[in-house]
């Protein structure tokens, strides 16, 4: 049988390009990610207090890392939900 050809659906053609992803604007060091500030910290949860995912929050890797770590601080230090 012939394949069939599928153009008119959606997908990248021939020099179509995905649009990158915008900067995220860190208007904070890395050194300000700690278990104390609460205002920060809960800036990336929500109101149930689940941490947002990498995706939404637009951090690069090594903030999301230690931005999870200091939320999971804060909870045991009971500074927030």
């Amino acid at each position: 049988m012939p394949r069939k050809n599928n153009d008119s659906k959606g997908g990248r053609g021939r020099g179509e390009y995905r649009t990158p992803r915008p900067k995220p604007k860190i208007d904070f060091t890395i050194d300000a990610l700690d278990y104390r500030n609460t205002n920060l910290l809960r800036q990336f949860t929500t109101d149930e207090g689940r941490i947002l995912p990498r995706k939404w929050t637009g951090l690069p890797a090594p903030y999301q890392r230690r931005l999870s770590k200091a939320i999971k601080r804060a909870r045991q230090a009971l500074l927030m939900k």
